[in-house]
């Protein structure tokens, strides 16, 4: 059985996306593949995102930016917009059943000393993860349905 992939996309992918792909990714079980990717890549994956979520224990010290272009070939089941730039310039990929717009603010973009920053990462991250692992839920909830349950039938 091939796994569902999930891919979460912002403009830079240095920041937003990596916190989504991360937070999901300790979320959900291992029959789902999650990544993401950006429309115009930074290159690079913010250290105070790296930061904010080791303070959670997620470690995204490995991740790295990537172009949503790398996955118009591969078999991509829902997308999540996490900026209103990637969900404008956002493509149909092959496979695709599922898009979900869902905004936050970019913490990248915060000022002031790295105390006064790291507070901006933590509110975006926590933002993140209230959206995220309810998400989650709800998908373990949809896998463990028996395709006979009522419910499914009237879908």
């Amino acid at each position: 059985m091939n796994k569902p992939t999930i891919l979460i996309l912002c403009t830079g992918n240095s920041c937003r996306s990596h916190l989504a792909e991360g937070i999901l990714r300790a979320a959900l079980n291992d029959d789902y593949i999650v990544a993401s990717a950006g429309s115009k890549p930074a290159g690079y994956v913010h250290p105070l995102g790296i930061k904010a979520m080791a303070e959670i224990g997620i470690d995204i010290s490995s991740h790295h930016s990537k172009h949503m272009d790398e996955f118009l070939k591969q078999n991509v089941e829902t997308v999540i917009t996490v900026c209103g730039n990637a969900d404008q310039a956002c493509p149909m990929f092959p496979g695709q059943l599922n898009r979900h717009h869902w905004g936050f603010d970019d913490p990248a973009h915060a000022t002031g000393t790295e105390e006064e920053q790291m507070q901006v990462f933590r509110r975006v991250r926590d933002e993140i993860r209230r959206v995220f692992e309810a998400y989650a839920a709800g998908r373990k909830d949809e896998s463990k349905a028996a395709p006979s349950d009522p419910i499914i039938a009237l879908l």
